[in-house]
């Protein structure tokens, strides 16, 4: 016995003493850094020609440092508390509208039903003018913001002008918080529908009480959970989720990271309220972070059919620690893994390229994974649907269109003179007569936008004139740039569907506020569209989550 403690004494001495002695290096070379840091930051502040900002140069510093990691890893000063708020519990001090600018003039786009904004009176169109005796004119739409948010209940004037007349309306700033679920109802075929935004507090309750109700008023026999768009939130909001249609004690996700005294399993705590209603869960690139838990663990336990585009691929996990003089740090402390055990990370920050730039996992090193009842899954990209649809891209007048504002402003005019609201959401449509009061309108507006078949044509022109073909080959390539240019006087006509959605979306929501607009865009939208056939060819849909073809 003796020999062996000897032997096992000899074996493991020199591994802790290597361990320490790593341990010391490190702790050596954190010391060494700090107090570097330290000089080279006294010598600036000492011996530097100009008067320098120590808050503003040490936020530079950290910021260079974390932009090392990865983008979720941030550094908060007290300053930025309202962002912070925002980002974790969805709520910030301020009056619940949505600006732009065009111009030299900053417009409230969007003011939000029931928030302090919309309660004052103010209305899509309104040109800001004044905030608090501040002029508005020439600033951008962040520094407007800046001026508006702040600590609930402190006071506020806003000057505006509406239709050529302007007036001052006072109020206070109120705590803004926005819906998880801003719209839950029923589509065709007696499909339920609820749209999920965020995944901030209190998310896993809205989400039930919206399906009990769809259960309860209107006996739904299946649903459409959409999370497109949706960039996630807090972890146990996304298991208290999936508990509504699970079993309790599922394993949903499970974190790991550097400390593994703080690794944790997710599990379904609660009775569920309904584990065998059809469901569909839409996804899309910009789906993320607890969407994906959702939809990844609704798929890796063969639960629900996951429809749209591949997601985004965020798989791991921050935390918010204090840190000294009210600043905070938001740092990814772990990776989460869903129910077949992949981890869906997409990025590896850890390796980065010649260039310094992180690059996507490749598919060499992706591992496949099983499902619970023996579909295959992969790791490393997100989450991939089991039933793709093509993305629709918007067309180019379309996005002319949106982002000159000129969607925005014909609809500003029609309300003033169709001020009557219609009886339901689904009675108004764009008519063919409204359109064309649209085409009207942008006879003397700029909407002006170049198609990618122009620009390379233009390089094409500019290559064949410095290369010195002759005179006949630039003619051909201008009457084609004349043939392009007749074409896209007729997108108007070509893409009117598109812009017509646009118009409703723009018009919709001035009488029915953001419920309305979601509401009558349902029926135009063809990945919900497809979803609810899904679910109504029960046959299909179980051989999907059977892995038949």
């Amino acid at each position: 016995m003796n020999k062996i403690k000897i032997f096992l004494i000899c074996v493991f001495l020199p591994i802790i003493a290597i361990s320490q002695s790593e341990n010391e290096d490190k702790s050596f070379e954190l010391s060494k850094n700090l107090e570097i840091f330290s000089a080279v930051y006294r010598t600036l502040q000492t011996t530097y020609v100009d008067e320098i900002q120590p808050g503003d140069l040490i936020k530079t510093a950290i910021d260079a440092m974390l932009a090392k990691l990865d983008p979720y890893t941030n550094f908060f000063p007290e300053s930025d508390m309202e962002d912070v708020k925002m980002q974790l519990l969805g709520k910030y001090g301020g009056i619940g509208a949505v600006i732009h600018q065009k111009g030299d003039k900053v417009y409230i786009s969007e003011p939000y039903e029931g928030l302090p904004a919309y309660e004052a009176g103010l209305r899509a169109g309104d040109v800001i003018l004044e905030i608090n005796g501040m002029k508005a004119e020439g600033k951008t739409t962040n520094q407007v913001t800046e001026i508006l948010r702040g600590q609930s209940g402190t006071d506020l004037s806003i000057k505006v002008e509406r239709d050529g007349k302007e007036f001052e309306v006072k109020f206070k700033r109120g705590e803004i918080k926005f819906p998880n679920v801003p719209y839950y109802g029923v589509v065709r075929n007696n499909t339920g529908y609820i749209k999920l935004n965020e995944f901030t507090q209190d998310a896993g309750n809205q989400v039930a009480n919206a399906f009990r109700e769809l259960k309860s008023r209107n006996n739904i026999g299946s649903l459409i959970i959409d999370l497109r768009g949706n960039g996630g939130g807090l972890l146990n909001e996304a298991v208290n989720i999936v508990n509504i249609f699970v079993d309790k004690g599922q394993m949903i996700v499970a974190t790991k990271g550097k400390l593994k005294e703080r690794d944790q399993n997710f599990k379904t705590q609660m009775q569920p309220l309904d584990v065998n209603i059809p469901i569909v869960v839409l996804v899309d690139n910009y789906s993320a972070s607890a969407s994906e838990i959702v939809a990844g663990s609704l798929q890796d336990i063969d639960r629900a059919v996951i429809m749209g585009q591949r997601t985004f691929g965020k798989g791991l996990v921050q935390n918010v620690i204090p840190l000294l003089y009210n600043t905070q740090m938001k740092v990814t402390v772990s990776k989460y893994y869903i129910p077949s055990g992949r981890c869906i990370q997409a990025i590896d920050y850890s390796h980065r390229n010649k260039e310094g730039k992180a690059e996507k996992i490749p598919d060499s090193l992706r591992t496949a994974f099983k499902t619970k009842g023996g579909r295959t899954v992969y790791d490393g990209f997100g989450i991939e649907p089991d039933v793709n649809i093509e993305p629709k891209w918007a067309s180019n007048i379309a996005i002319a269109i949106i982002t000159k504002y000129l969607a925005f402003d014909f609809a500003t005019e029609f309300v003033k003179t169709h001020p009557a609201k219609p009886a339901f959401v689904s009675d108004f449509k764009i008519t063919d007569e409204i359109y064309q009061n649209f085409i009207t309108f942008l006879k003397d507006k700029d909407y002006s936008y170049k198609t990618d078949t122009e620009r390379e044509i233009e390089n094409l022109k500019r290559e064949a004139e410095e290369e010195k073909y002759d005179k006949s080959t630039i003619d051909a390539i201008e009457l084609l740039q004349q043939k392009i240019k007749e074409d896209k006087a007729d997108d108007l006509i070509k893409f009117q569907k598109d812009i017509k959605n646009i118009l409703l979306s723009e018009i919709i929501v001035r009488y029915y506020n953001q419920k309305g607009r979601i509401e009558a865009l349902l029926s135009e939208d063809d990945e919900v569209q497809q979803a609810v056939d899904l679910l109504h060819n029960t046959e299909k849909y179980k051989k999907i989550l059977q892995g038949k073809k």
